[in-house]
């Protein structure tokens, strides 16, 4: 039985990696998806992947900076489909991989623009839009929304504070009839970490540390991260709420 048939659900930062690995397991899943990118080519390129295996999406354009756009498309949604059951909150930026000296007050600040309050804006018009019929909210954490980690004290913050809105919304369902748990992936092959972080040579000192505490032996990939939103946002996790469920191959173990 699918997991998500007959389900509406939205997705941030779908162009790419985690994001579109996730549109297109949950529309094969049965979901129809809307597909939120801030570029709109690669919304498209997702929307059209969705399509070559008969899948229902469709593509939205916006910044999650943006308030008043996020409000505007998820209400596009809605008008198309008729409903939103699910959202998973994925969008997001990589560390400025700075010391925590050098990190400059507009780096800070882009960081929590969209790694946190980003999330707080899809969260809310989300929970709007699934009201009254209640749904389930995934925000894709970090491993190091739960420890700390050098050269990376702006996103280690946001994804901390992710964690901290996930649990203040998950203790607001009685009211809201939506659910809200939290991923904490560890470092996952995505085009923006193999080619703004793994590629950057200022990383390259921290490879070897993050090589040994991914234990299970590799770095994860998207879609192990998009089978675990999948099931999140499904009935079959209808008790769960409020919870940090890592995606991490033992990052965060140790």
């Amino acid at each position: 039985m699918m997991l998500l048939r007959d389900k509406v659900v939205f997705v941030t930062g779908a162009g790419s990696g985690i994001g579109r690995a996730a549109a297109i397991l949950f529309a094969q899943e049965g979901a129809r998806v809307g597909v939120l990118d801030c570029d709109a080519d690669s919304a498209a390129a997702t929307v059209e992947a969705i399509a070559q295996t008969g899948g229902a999406a469709m593509a939205l354009v916006a910044d999650v900076t943006d308030d008043a756009a996020i409000e505007g498309v998820i209400g596009a949604l809605v008008d198309r489909y008729g409903a939103l059951h699910g959202a998973f909150n994925n969008a997001g930026i990589e560390m400025a991989n700075r010391l925590l000296p050098d990190l400059t007050a507009e780096e800070w600040g882009r960081m929590m623009a969209i790694n946190l309050t980003g999330v707080f804006s899809c969260m809310k018009y989300a929970t709007k839009a699934m009201a009254p019929g209640g749904g389930a909210i995934v925000n894709n954490s970090s491993g190091d929304g739960i420890i700390g980690a050098p050269y990376a004290a702006d996103y280690v913050a946001a994804k901390h504070g992710v964690i901290g809105l996930t649990r203040a919304a998950a203790c607001e369902a009685r009211h809201t009839g939506v659910r809200v748990n939290a991923l904490l992936p560890g470092l996952i092959l995505t085009p923006m970490v193999e080619e703004r972080l793994i590629g950057n040579p200022a990383f390259e000192k921290q490879m070897a540390p993050m090589v040994e505490r991914h234990s299970i032996g590799r770095f994860g990939k998207p879609d192990d991260v998009a089978e675990a939103a999948c099931w999140l946002l499904s009935d079959r996790s209808a008790f769960i709420n409020g919870a940090l469920l890592t995606v991490d191959g033992g990052y965060t173990a140790r």
